[in-house]
């Protein structure tokens, strides 16, 4: 499973907040990204193409 600092240093966005995210949270169970926000599976901005 990905350390939480990994996860922390990668630009990562949330498709449903529309903005990137500098705080994300990490599923202690299954090591998801999420959007402290609202939930949602983050994305690395660099597979968008939009960074």
């Amino acid at each position: 499973m990905p350390d939480v600092d990994e996860a922390e240093r990668e630009p990562l966005y949330c498709p449903r907040c529309q903005e990137e995210v500098s705080d994300p949270l990490v599923c202690g169970d299954c090591g998801a990204v999420l959007c402290r926000r609202c939930g949602t599976p983050l994305e690395k901005i660099d597979e968008l193409g939009i960074g």
